[in-house]
């Protein structure tokens, strides 16, 4: 959750900052790489997931749970199997911003937004989805209220408060929420009892967790074994905290792995960065931990701009790598449509205002349906643990030619991919690829580049898979 530019700044820096946090007896050796101590087991379905962002206020013209079901199979088809709903409570109105006021800002964890609908609405929805087994998991912001939910009158103590007594928000630029304090445990305990709510009243499958960095890891390790009481749950932590994945959280953000992508695009880093952020996660997180890996999101696409305007015409090279490079592929709700205008502009969705999504005839559902599936079936791309081992392909166009390659058992995905604007032909300058490759894409064989018979186009990619 993030409400403006400034805050942005504030919140990455609070990635390495856990201001918050409980204190941790989890020794470094429990925490990193293969000793890990853990105690949750994912989800059995979620070995080769997908996952996508709902932005149930954008994401049809009316806004509505009744209007997004009747999306459901059209996202089933394209390969998603995890829906993330972004936070379906009634908004906060005092000291709101914008016309409707941030989705974060929740006035009454227990109810659902009058806009979206009734709670029979919600149940419809959450039935057909299962009906068609997908999973739903909802946003759950745990670290700060609105500032007219009833726990503000009823129970001043569970906020945080300055010198003077008063309670603030989180950061000052969050001026439109309270900070909720950790130290009272008669305020984890409703919190619990909330989030458990949601999964007997409604059967959802789980919670993406806003800020969860921001909140003692230890309430996440009891919510997680909470949860777990009742149905097995799947839970997604917005932070980048190791320790996270041992008892609460079976997966957590790659926001590294964009920002890397994202400095690539600007000239600030280079091809080989990929080889070093890979490198890294063999020993930053625990072998089981799952990764989510992005080009876009809610935040990314109303504060930083669209993955058009960062990545340019090599938009569709940037989605290709993110989704086979490790983890589990997210989709944001009008990446369909290019997250453009009708025109061809870009479209950043309002934050804090209705701004429906334009999906211009789902031009590039196509091109993700083929990732997914891709995704789906091929065991070297599963997620964490359960996906293949990378190796990077060098080639003599290092600096404008990525190559690389996921293998798991008899199964390998080998991913070209030109970030030039050069139509190049592949030399690969090490031992090439042996056996017969076939594209996802068009169905060409790996055979017609290594020959240097075909180059691949400028801003170019393939995704061939070992026959």
């Amino acid at each position: 959750m993030k409400y403006t530019l400034l805050s942005l700044a504030v919140v990455a820096g609070l990635f390495s900052c856990d201001i918050k946090k409980a204190p941790d007896h989890t020794s470094e050796a429990d925490l990193l790489g293969h000793g890990e101590t853990r105690v949750l087991r994912h989800p059995e379905w979620s070995k080769n997931a997908t996952i996508y962002e709902v932005n149930v206020r954008q994401h049809t013209p009316e806004g509505t749970f009744n209007a997004l079901r009747k999306d459901l199979p059209r996202l089933k088809e394209m390969g998603i199997d995890i829906l993330w709903l972004m936070p379906i409570q009634p908004i906060g109105e005092k000291n709101r911003k914008g016309g409707l006021g941030s989705y974060y800002s929740i006035k009454d964890y227990k109810k659902v937004n009058p806009e979206y609908g009734t709670p029979e609405d919600f149940r419809a929805f959450m039935a057909e989805a299962h009906k068609l087994e997908m999973k739903v998991i909802l946003d759950w912001v745990a670290n700060h209220s609105a500032w007219d939910h009833p726990w503000i009158e009823s129970n001043p103590e569970w906020y945080t408060k300055d010198s003077t007594g008063q309670i603030v928000p989180p950061v000052p630029d969050w001026s439109d929420v309270a900070d909720l304090n950790y130290d009272n445990q008669e305020m984890r305990t409703a919190m619990i009892d909330a989030l458990k709510y949601w999964v007997r009243e409604f059967d959802i499958d789980g919670y993406r967790c806003d800020v969860a960095m921001e909140v003692p890891t230890d309430f996440w390790n009891a919510t997680r074994a909470a949860l777990d009481s009742i149905k097995p749950v799947f839970m997604l932590a917005e932070s980048e905290q190791k320790d996270h994945h041992l008892q609460a959280f079976d997966m957590s953000y790659s926001w590294e792995f964009l920002h890397t992508m994202n400095g690539i695009a600007k000239g600030e880093k280079s091809l080989n960065d990929i080889d070093a952020y890979i490198a890294k996660q063999d020993t930053a997180f625990p072998r089981s931990a799952y990764r989510m890996s992005f080009t876009t999101n809610h935040d990314e696409n109303s504060w930083n701009g669209t993955g058009n305007e960062r990545y340019g015409k090599a938009r569709q090279v940037y989605d290709v790598l993110a989704f086979t490079i490790n983890g589990m592929p997210l989709m944001y709700s009008g990446m369909e449509g290019g997250e453009a205008y009708p025109d061809g502009k870009p479209h950043r969705m309002r934050f804090f205002d209705k701004d429906t999504v334009h999906w211009n005839n789902f031009v590039y559902s196509d091109f993700y349906t083929r990732l997914l599936k891709a995704h789906r079936d091929n065991p070297a791309l599963w997620n964490g643990e359960n996906g293949g081992t990378f190796k990077r392909i060098p080639t003599s166009q290092g600096e404008k030619i990525y190559a690389f390659s996921r293998t798991k058992d008899d199964n390998e995905v080998l991913v070209l991919l030109n970030f030039s604007d050069q139509s190049l032909k592949i030399d690969f300058t090490g031992t090439k690829p042996v056996g017969e490759y076939l594209s996802i894409f068009n169905n060409q064989s790996l055979s017609l580049f290594t020959r240097g018979e075909v180059p691949l186009p400028a801003y170019g990619y393939q995704v061939m898979v070992k026959k």
